[in-house]
């Protein structure tokens, strides 16, 4: 094996998860991703709202309201999303776990709050954005053309903190691109899916939207490419991705991700075809809204 090919492989378990300890507090990569995606989202927002005049749509600070309820809604939305979708009858059982850092099931022992989904965060962001945007009277489908194309990008990084942690990989493999996984059952080569989804799901997708920003015809409908684009990737990558070992594979070959991935894409459709609507309905107003010219 070359020197490389053996760096590469034997990569996850070299990695520390600990950026640094002071005293007896540690912090972790992962934690740092989280302020590093939440960061690289605002900035790209507010660059928007500078050099586009036509994304300067709302004040610095309604803005800054937003992405605080934006990453609230994130957080609680991914730890009640992972408790419904994945792993229901065991919380039902342990509810104080839903909120709580301890494992209570063998008495009472600190865990941290472990079990995030992405579906679910994406569902609690959306809620809790939305409620703030009525209340603030934003428009809402201006709003999310100006936030949707800049999200993907931060993504990256939440994922890059799944690989240093060592977490969610991905299905054996015999390619040279696979990786042993110091917490994985057995020593077997397996795909870097968290790699995979970083850069499809965050580089690829932000790429895309970032594009296609200026050239959306229907407002709001930047937000259906993005459940488009999301959906698909993710429900292929996870033919790479080892599925929880408490679910399995769940319908037709299919897990738990990839049908969540199908209801994204569907979700998207959905939205498409009213937003459509919607624009379709408010083109003639504007015309009649437009005073004739006069003729000379």
């Amino acid at each position: 094996m070359s020197q490389f090919a053996n760096w590469w492989q034997t990569l996850p378990s070299q990695m520390n998860p600990v950026m640094f300890k002071i005293g007896g507090f540690a912090v972790h990569y992962y934690g740092v991703m989280y302020i590093a995606a939440f960061a690289t989202t605002y900035l790209l927002c507010r660059r928007r709202m500078k050099s586009e005049p036509e994304q300067a749509i709302m004040s610095v600070e309604v803005f800054q309201g937003l992405i605080t309820v934006c990453i609230l809604g994130l957080i609680l939305g991914a730890r009640f999303g992972y408790v419904l979708f994945y792993n229901l009858g065991y919380y039902l059982r342990h509810p104080l776990e839903i909120i709580l850092p301890f494992d209570i099931a063998n008495g009472w022992r600190f865990t941290g709050i472990s079990g995030m989904s992405f579906h679910g965060g994406l569902i609690g962001l959306l809620t809790g954005a939305i409620i703030y945007m009525r209340r603030q009277k934003l428009h809402i489908r201006k709003t999310l053309d100006l936030v949707v194309p800049c999200a993907p990008l931060g993504y990256t990084f939440g994922r890059i903190g799944n690989f240093i942690n060592a977490e969610l990989w991905g299905r054996k493999t015999n390619m040279a691109i696979g990786m042993y996984f110091p917490n994985a059952p057995g020593n077997s080569l397996r795909h870097p899916s968290q790699l995979y989804e970083a850069f499809f799901e965050g580089i690829v997708l932000f790429t895309i939207l970032w594009l296609l920003r200026k050239k959306t015809k229907v407002p709001g409908a930047i937000l259906s490419i993005y459940l488009w684009g999301y959906g698909a990737f993710r429900y292929y990558i996870e033919f790479v991705r080892e599925p929880d070992s408490h679910l399995g594979l769940i319908v037709a070959g299919m897990s738990m991700g990839q049908l969540l991935c199908l209801a994204m894409i569907l979700a998207g459709s959905g939205l498409y075809w009213y937003l459509y609507r919607i624009h379709e309905q408010d083109e003639p107003e504007k015309k009649k809204t437009v005073p004739p010219r006069k003729k000379k």
